[in-house]
């Protein structure tokens, strides 16, 4: 398992769309810093940042990046070939593969979100935002990992749910938070640091068990589809 990673480590951080990670968690830093230095009052700048910037746009937006690029980019290359043809259980790739990816998006996000919570309130919700979005990060980058096996456009299926679900119909639509990794992200930071920089409708208890339902469902769906892969790299 430790081969896994190390390769999957070495593929990510060596691929050019990593540095596709860098841009947003640097705006989001510098739009704190500069509402910060403007005079902006955090209950002016703390959500549309904190929220709207932070955890609707990158948090998802890295995760779906990672989450497609550690299978979804060897299934493309072909490269994924090597991988089938060792004789390691499927779990002990999807897994691995599975904490790199949350590991990589937890700290590329989980950091800005720190020093942008600290700039609005204090370190306690800096922290919160911190926790919350890492295990954010776990929920989105293992649907994301189901989602590059499911189907050969796996950003443009992310996107639809990030955009569309997430980023309109869960804002519109009350009801729908309940099937949003963004608001459990929001419930959990609530939880952790009350403010009034963060609103949801939905409770924590909802938000933890979902979580927990969408990562161990993701997770095992992507152990079973790729089973069902062959040599070549193709489904049966």
């Amino acid at each position: 398992m430790s081969t896994v990673s190390w390769i999957t480590m070495r593929g990510l951080f060596g691929r050019r769309r990593f540095l596709l990670l860098l841009p947003l968690p640097i705006l989001l830093v510098g739009l704190a810093v500069l509402s910060r230095a403007l005079g902006v009052t955090p209950a002016d700048w703390g959500p549309p940042v904190l929220v709207g910037l932070g955890l609707a746009v990158v948090l998802p937006v890295v995760a779906l990046i990672v989450g497609t690029g550690v299978l979804g980019a060897e299934i493309d290359d072909g490269t994924v070939v090597h991988v089938l043809t060792t004789p390691l259980p499927r779990w002990q790739i999807v897994l691995p593969k599975l904490a790199v990816a949350a590991g990589a998006t937890a700290v590329t996000v989980a950091v800005p979100l720190f020093a942008a919570g600290l700039l609005a309130d204090s370190v306690r919700l800096g922290a919160a935002l911190a926790v919350a979005a890492s295990v954010g990060a776990l929920a989105y980058t293992a649907l994301f990992v189901a989602a590059s096996l499911l189907t050969r456009r796996p950003v443009l299926l992310g996107l639809v749910y990030v955009l569309i679900w997430e980023g309109l119909l869960s804002n519109v639509v009350t009801g729908t938070r309940v099937l949003s990794i963004q608001h459990y992200v929001i419930a959990l930071a609530d939880r952790l640091a009350p403010t009034n920089l963060l609103s949801t409708t939905v409770s924590v208890s909802v938000a933890a068990v979902m979580t927990a339902l969408i990562i161990i469902a993701a997770t095992f769906l992507s152990i079973d589809r790729l089973r069902s892969f062959s040599v070549a790299g193709e489904t049966s």
